[in-house]
């Protein structure tokens, strides 16, 4: 296994710098990298005038922008891409991915996010918050992320996604102290990993027995630990919490206490004036999905309504089983399109506004904005820069041009903490063709082992 970039001092260079900080857009601008960090932002000309002598990268045409924040998905649904989606999220938990959880490994894992790396990174993702969620009583295949993420050069944030209670009437798969131990010990991997972070996670609510959810809840208030989960995702998800608790998940969530720490919640659209007065008095985020939520028909996110109230909304691509791939670009495009055609109204939101969502707002959704999300001295140089590519070559309205029309194609070059992850429009730290065909094999052998095939979703052969 090769090992990452040496990180180098360098001069990046578009026409457009767009900062989505307190310099704003920079025509002909540039960015100065030295030893992981952005030491300065400014006019290409001054820049280059005081490092006469220090390498550039970027032509002076296309795009300079902040590293993108997946706020969430699912490495766990790597290998599983393009079943089920004529199926409602219930039926699709049920008849896909609890079968796959129930075969994933860690190695499964860690290859998975090798590949799905080599996507996110090519459509400019230098951050990703994942949960994982398996069933397997064999391993701690959470684990697997970590390295993956270590070795593909990605910042993360690692969740294991545990539901003990998802079939009522039937045996869990693992009791507390089982799912307690791997939330642990993934939370010590974490640790162990330059550029890792970990979050507890709660696969839903309705997926855990009140035993978990309890002991989850003194766990993270006895390690400080943040959250990760989703909330009112679906309307079927409130009936159900109603029928349970006798109230809908958000507010059952508050009685838990697992706003006591800072929580990330998947999807957020099937929420109330109440709710959205219950996320904004403490600090919870979301992370918006559109992909997703239009691939399972399950809603659209009020996004305007939930920033307005002050909430932190950023975007992700969600699992690759419930969007087919993790191409943030297209997740981008989608957050601004999917609110303009609800409203019937194009001006309901706009191209800089979703350029923040899917840059410094998704930093702050994660607490990671000291660090990341804008490009300004002082923070850790995580860019992207989109050159070379007939989408980026006229930029009438630079921001514009990079929200609706932008395509991998264009991604030239990434950094994530001041290595150069992708070069030349390639991927520096994972060899694709080798990892494709690894995946393949991975991919049948789950295809057979989780009866996914039997049932006919999968036309993959079995074995290896």
């Amino acid at each position: 296994m090769s090992s990452l970039p040496v990180r180098e001092e360098t001069l990046v260079r578009a026409a457009w710098v767009l900062t989505v900080g307190p310099l704003g857009d920079i025509e002909d601008g540039a960015v100065h990298v030295r030893d992981g960090a952005i030491v300065a932002v400014g006019p290409y000309r001054e820049l280059r005038a005081q490092l006469p002598g220090l390498p550039v990268e970027g032509d002076g045409t296309g795009l300079l922008v902040p590293g993108f924040v997946n706020t969430h998905t699912h490495l766990s649904e790597a290998l599983a891409t393009g079943m089920g989606s004529e199926l409602t999220l219930f039926e699709w938990g049920e008849r896909i991915v609890g079968p796959l959880g129930s075969a994933l490994t860690a190695e499964d894992a860690r290859e998975g996010t090798r590949l799905r790396a080599v996507e996110m990174l090519l459509s400019g993702v230098t951050t990703v918050n994942d949960m994982f969620v398996h069933c397997n009583p064999e391993e701690a295949a959470s684990v697997g992320v970590v390295a993956g993420l270590a070795e593909s050069g990605l910042r993360g944030v690692v969740s294991f996604g545990a539901e003990d209670a998802a079939v009522p009437g039937a045996d869990p798969w693992a009791d507390v102290a089982r799912v307690m131990a791997e939330q642990t010990a993934l939370a010590e991997a974490a640790a162990a990993a330059e550029l890792v972070s970990f979050r507890y996670g709660v696969g839903t609510l309705l997926g855990q027995s009140d035993a978990l959810l309890e002991a989850g809840a003194d766990a993270c208030r006895a390690h400080g630990w943040a959250v990760h989960t989703h909330l009112a995702e679906v309307r079927e998800e409130l009936v159900a919490a109603a029928q349970r608790w006798g109230r809908r998940t958000i507010p059952h969530a508050l009685s838990l206490g697992m706003f006591d720490r800072p929580l990330i919640a998947g999807h957020g659209v099937w929420v109330t004036e109440a709710d959205v007065e219950i996320l904004a008095a403490h600090d919870v985020a979301i992370a918006h999905n559109p992909v997703a939520n239009m691939i399972l028909g399950s809603g659209v996110c009020p996004v305007p309504r939930l920033r307005a109230a002050g909430i932190a909304v950023g975007i992700g691509t969600d699992g690759a089983a419930s969007n087919d791939g993790q191409d943030m670009l297209q997740a981008v495009k989608m957050a601004a399109l999917l609110q303009k055609v609800n409203a019937l109204d194009p001006s309901v939101i706009d191209a800089p506004t979703v350029l923040r969502m899917a840059t410094l707002d998704g930093a702050r959704a994660l607490g990671l904005n000291h660090l990341v999300g804008s490009l300004e001295a002082g923070k850790r140089a995580d860019l992207v820069l989109l050159q070379d590519s007939v989408c980026v070559s006229v930029l009438h309205d630079p921001c514009g041009q990079l929200v609706y029309g932008a395509s991998p194609r264009a991604v030239r070059a990434v950094w994530v903490d001041g290595r150069r992850v992708v070069a030349d429009h390639a991927c520096a730290t994972v060899d694709e063709a080798e990892q494709i065909a690894r995946s393949r094999a991975l991919a049948a052998r789950l295809a057979a082992a989780s009866g996914l095939r039997a049932s006919g979703f999968s036309r993959l052969g079995g074995g290896a």
